[in-house]
């Protein structure tokens, strides 16, 4: 009998047996199997997924009617409220690429981001108005569109728009009949990093990722269906690390939050019945240290994902102590945010709370649709053994890696250098597989030839009980080339003496990596609420 390979079969792909992956089917079908579900909660109001869908049909249906074309960008300047969420589907589905600016953001950068994207349509909430006019202002005849998000439940701030959001939405149809990419390499929004050094670039997602991506959220949280979920990171943080197209896969509920205060996020949990949200470890740090009566009420499981920085084990380890269940992923704009994560193990709930806390620490293992994750030499992609000790960069490819930099073919490429993602975060792997940022590669310090890692400084910081914020910077010095210097935030109303933090640093470390400098008072921060290095490094040289 003649064998015949199953690739000659004559089995070509059709319209019948395939469609290009996008977040918008998870729309799609939220509102068409759990239409009454409520999707939105905004001071109490709801809004169910009928209700969202249409919204999100005549939003698209409105940008469409005016004139813009495939790929062109619509910027949104917004807290995390129900326009920005709506955004993450009326956008794409009127083939139009969603920009989320982040709000923190002064006139000038916001102009060259809007400039730099060629931006056609602005959606500026009242509480943004005034930076959003100066930056307009700046673009002279290439000035967008400007709509205004007028919330009912916000007070001050000037409207600058030619009509509101909501009069915007009524132009709409909700007979439109919107766009579903014809391919799933079509760019579906554009994130800009922070820009510490230079311009900030134009990362450009595609609609494959943000739909896998997606998923991989739900999967690796083990979030089931109908979470709710609490809006403490931004959405302009890629894409609020794409949850909002987690929820509407998981059919779950997104509870608004226009500022990230520990007495507002503390109260949503309790009124909400909240059971998950993301941030940053200085938003945990901050509800670690809010008042006890705060915390009183929670009676629910509660977890939380937390990214942005390596977090310290005692941050975790507070978290945990209340109850809440952190897990720990990390990941760039560039990967659509979290594309690794801190997968747990069962066996694991047999340590002490410590011992779980600095596991969590680790950044871990690809998450569920990562393809390739690898430690390697930066210049020969030659993989580092996996014994916890050897220092690599951290290279990631698959479907979780954007599509390159807006108008930047040179950095593009180079970031892709070997056929990898190069990520420029230092770190080890771990003989379990599992890989632990050490530093960014510009990070480490260089101490009489031994490399000493910034975090592992400030992770042991962080375990002084009058610590509040930690930053370690290299100091230049004679004798050894560079001698580690910590930036200190105090908690309120704890004192403690130089000396005091320099011996509890040598009681638990090596004395060569303990710092030889201490500076008490704020840290400077980026818009993200990252603690900004080089303001630091700057201020080092001063000393």
């Amino acid at each position: 009998m003649q064998h015949t390979n199953i690739y000659d079969m004559g089995l070509e792909r059709n319209a019948a047996n395939f469609a290009a992956l996008t977040p918008i089917s998870y729309l799609q079908r939220a509102a068409s199997v759990y239409p009454q579900r409520v999707a939105q909660i905004h001071h109490g109001q709801t809004k169910t997924w009928q209700e969202t869908y249409s919204r999100c049909v005549r939003l698209a249906s409105a940008l469409d009617k005016t004139g813009l074309g495939k790929g062109d960008t619509v910027s949104f300047l917004s807290p995390n409220i129900y326009a920005l969420f709506e955004a993450h589907f009326g956008v794409p589905m009127s083939g139009a690429v969603l920009n989320a600016i982040n709000t923190r953001l002064d006139a000038e950068a916001i102009s060259f981001i809007l400039q730099h994207a060629e931006t056609k349509i602005l959606f500026v909430d009242r509480e943004f108005s005034e930076v959003a006019s100066r930056a307009v202002k700046m673009l002279g005849a290439q000035r967008p569109r400007v709509i205004d998000i007028d919330d009912p439940f916000f007070e001050g701030g000037e409207l600058i728009g030619e009509m509101d959001y909501e009069a915007f939405l009524a132009t709409g149809d909700d007979s439109f009949d919107y766009v579903m990419p014809a391919d799933e390499w079509d760019a579906i929004t554009l994130n800009y990093t922070s820009g510490t050094t230079g311009n900030p670039k134009g990362v450009v997602y595609h609609h494959r990722g943000a739909y896998l991506n997606a998923v991989s959220n739900a999967v690796s949280w083990n979030m089931g269906e109908h979470p709710v979920y609490l809006w403490t990171l931004p959405m302009f943080h890629c894409n609020g690390w794409c949850f909002p197209w987690t929820l509407a896969a998981t059919v779950g509920t997104s509870v608004s939050l226009r500022h990230v205060r520990a007495d507002d996020i503390y109260a949503a949990i309790k009124e909400q019945q909240v059971n998950h949200f993301c941030g940053a470890p200085i938003v945990l740090n901050m509800l670690n240290n809010a008042d006890a009566q705060l915390k009183e009420g929670i009676e629910h499981q509660v977890k939380v994902m937390t990214a942005g920085a390596a977090p310290p084990a005692a941050v975790i380890e507070g978290m945990e102590n209340m109850g809440f269940s952190v897990t720990h992923v990390y990941g760039l704009t560039e990967t659509y945010g979290p594309c690794v994560v801190c997968a747990w193990h069962d066996e694991w709930d047999e340590k002490t709370l410590s011992e779980r806390a600095r596991l969590k620490a680790r950044q871990g293992v690809k998450s569920p649709m990562q393809e390739g994750l690898m430690i390697a030499d930066p210049e020969t992609l030659e993989p580092v053994p996996q014994d916890g000790k050897t220092m690599g960069e951290i290279f990631m490819r698959g479907n979780l890696v954007m599509k390159g930099y807006l108008k930047n073919p040179r950095a593009t490429e180079e970031s892709f250098e070997g056929g990898w993602f190069h990520s420029g975060d230092l770190a080890v792997w771990h003989p379990d597989g599992y890989i632990e940022i050490k530093d960014r590669s510009k990070d480490v310090i260089i101490s009489g030839g031994e490399n000493i890692s910034s975090i592992e400084v400030e992770d042991v910081l962080y375990r002084h009980p009058a610590v509040s914020e930690a930053a370690v910077v290299a100091r230049p010095d004679e004798k050894w080339g560079e001698t580690p210097c910590a930036f200190i935030n105090l908690k309120a109303g704890s004192q403690v003496s130089e000396e005091e933090i320099i011996a509890f640093c040598r009681d638990n470390m090596a004395h060569f990596k303990a710092p030889k400098t201490i500076v008490f008072g704020e840290l400077p921060k980026t818009s993200t609420g990252k603690i900004q290095k080089f303001v630091l490094r700057d201020q080092v040289k001063s000393l």
